[in-house]
């Protein structure tokens, strides 16, 4: 594992090789698999979950944190090569990543998209720059997928079901947010519920919220590796229905990526898909997670989120056991 950008970039072992070792940290949080070693960790949006669980994690291991936002306490950065930089960057990728790599021994980067032009967002670039360009391991911190996410999300429900989630229903469901929101950790969910062989359903408005052909993509690849099935519905109450895994997330419609205006009225007719005491009621006696932030009762209803069946906060504390194992196994390359 040179970098961890995606996990359908692993090998099934190697991913299984991370949830072992992550439920192993979570059992014995203390280690040395970082001693001496630094991770500069990149932030060009905000973060609460992702930021104190990488800077604990790194610490518990031994290791040091750095972080770094460009643009507030450190100097914007150019990712095009060719432009002339008049503007805010003060400096170019190629430099940034090199001398960053003489220093530290991984790097975090999380950089969500512009929301202007999915055809230039879904390149991921700045994260690619800094593949690219560094000589030590990067680790995506959320960029247009959110990888971390999904082994914490994965870990979460090996703990609720077992190690074996082939067969189990799982729906990804679209959820009303009053912003059109980042695809990541619904292209991730969708990822890694594929790759664990679970029956998966998108759950969505309209097809106008499928998600990009590159993730739907690497569905259909996973389902037929790793068994399971693969369905997109916009009929709530079948959807729900025998489901075994809620997972919820907003997301705006990509047809109108960069027009949020537009696609607001469409958005705003769809504020019945939260997730609430009656469709999980539809469920076989199902789990409900999300990645949080969450703004209840517009995503899910607070008795949703307090009940058993929630294992959100579960999740959340996995961050910081997955990123763990992706950092030792990095620093074991």
């Amino acid at each position: 594992m040179k970098h961890f950008l995606n996990t359908q970039d692993l090998s099934r072992a190697e991913l299984e090789a991370l949830l072992v070792r992550a439920a192993e940290f979570k059992a014995s949080p203390a280690g040395d698999q970082l001693k001496g070693r630094a991770i500069a960790l990149v932030f060009f949006n905000a973060s609460l979950r992702t930021r104190t669980s990488f800077e604990l994690g790194a610490w518990q291991l031994g290791g040091h944190a750095v972080v770094l936002q460009p643009g507030k306490d450190a100097w914007p950065i150019e990712f095009e090569f060719g432009n002339v930089m008049d503007g805010d960057a003060e400096e170019h990728i190629a430099e940034v990543a090199r001398v960053l790599s003489r220093y530290v021994d991984m790097i975090g980067v999380r950089a969500f998209p512009r929301f202007v032009d999915w055809s230039v967002d879904r390149e991921d670039r700045v994260l690619r720059g800094f593949a690219q360009y560094a000589t030590v391991p990067v680790i995506n911190l959320e960029t247009i997928t959110h990888p971390c996410q999904e082994l914490a999300h994965a870990l979460a429900l090996r703990e609720r079901f077992g190690n074996d989630l082939r067969g189990r229903k799982y729906v990804l469901t679209w959820t009303y947010h009053p912003k059109a929101l980042n695809t990541a950790v619904a292209n991730s969910a969708l990822t890694i519920a594929t790759r664990l062989g679970m029956d998966v359903t998108l759950l969505c408005p309209t097809p106008d919220y499928v998600l990009d052909e590159r993730y739907m993509g690497w569905a259909r690849d996973n389902v037929a590796e790793s068994g399971g099935s693969l369905q997109v519905s916009h009929d709530i109450d079948a959807a729900y229905s025998g489901a075994d895994v809620v997972y919820a997330k907003s997301w705006g419609a990509l047809p109108f990526f960069g027009n949020w205006e537009a696609e607001k009225p469409i958005r705003d007719q769809y504020r019945h898909f939260i997730v609430d005491e009656a469709k999980m009621a539809l469920t076989n006696n199902g789990v409900f997670s999300h990645c949080l932030p969450l703004r209840r009762n517009v995503k899910a209803t607070d008795a949703v989120m307090d009940s058993p069946a929630c294992i959100a906060i579960e999740e959340a504390e996995n961050r910081l056991h997955v990123q763990k194992a992706v950092m030792a196994a990095l620093a074991d390359r």
